[in-house]
């Protein structure tokens, strides 16, 4: 793989690890999750051949440390962070962007609250359960999420939030049984305890979506239907009179498909000049 430009960026709070590859128009991957710039890997040399792709490490995550691990987050804080690294790396361009899960989430709040910076949005299965006829049954599992975490610690939690994900009465999404990095597994923590229960509270702005929808495209596993963010991604699109794109492989089709998944995203994103 071609060695990537990187840096670090101080924003408000964290410093950003980026990575930057190819030349042509400005690609951003947002990564979900506890992969970071790193869950890529598998697609973003193909993208490199004809866009300028910068990914980057979300605060807290791999190798963007905070000042203060305890402090809370928000969807709209990773969407300014997203905007500080467009800034920084494109100031004078247009961005496509794409997202996959939490950073999905990111993705629609970066387009509602900033259009003017980007020409689209891809989000890939953004698990935005407040739009759902059930969502207060999501919020009651986000809450046995935490317990677990507080009074049984890491493991235990990851095992209900990977049953709270899964297909009902189905075994767990295979996003709670692939192998992590020791990195990744180190995130675990906070991704668990800071990133979940407010990233998962997140509504989106329908009403903004509407009016943007021309820009977006949603993006759903061809193998996860029934798993709780395609169900989230497909409840989004039911409301904005949309029909998501599928994309191989389930909520992680990133790492398990990367080639089939690439391909995909290279269809999906929008010729731009």
């Amino acid at each position: 793989m071609t060695e990537p430009t990187t840096g670090r960026l101080r924003v408000n709070g964290a410093v950003l690890h980026y990575e930057v590859r190819g030349r042509g128009p400005f690609l951003l991957l947002i990564p979900g999750g506890t992969g970071g710039a790193a869950s890529f890997d598998g697609i973003v040399e193909d993208l490199a051949g004809d866009h300028t792709v910068a990914t980057y490490d979300p605060r807290g995550i791999a190798r963007s440390p905070v000042d203060d691990p305890g402090a809370e987050q928000s969807v709209a804080e990773h969407a300014e962070d997203a905007l500080r690294v467009l800034e920084a790396l494109a100031p004078d361009r247009s961005a496509q962007v794409f997202g996959a899960s939490s950073g999905a989430i990111v993705a629609l709040h970066l387009l509602t609250v900033h259009p003017e910076r980007l020409v689209q949005v891809v989000a890939h299965e953004p698990p935005v359960v407040e739009v759902l006829p059930d969502a207060a049954e999501h919020r009651a599992f986000l809450v046995r999420v935490q317990e677990a975490l507080h009074g049984q610690g890491v493991a235990p939690a990851m095992a209900v939030f990977a049953a709270g994900l899964a297909k009902d009465g189905g075994a767990p999404a295979p996003k709670a049984r692939a192998g992590a990095s020791p990195r990744a597994a180190a995130d675990l923590p906070y991704f668990l305890g800071r990133i979940v229960p407010r990233f998962m509270a997140y509504a989106p702005d329908v009403p903004a979506l509407e009016v943007l929808s021309e820009r977006l495209a949603l993006g759903a596993g061809a193998d996860s239907r029934g798993e709780l963010p395609h169900r989230a991604v497909t409840g989004l699109a039911d409301r904005l009179g949309r029909v998501p794109h599928p994309f191989p492989g389930g909520h992680i089709g990133l790492t398990t498909h990367p080639v089939e998944f690439g391909e995909t995203l290279r269809k999906v994103l929008r010729p731009s000049t």
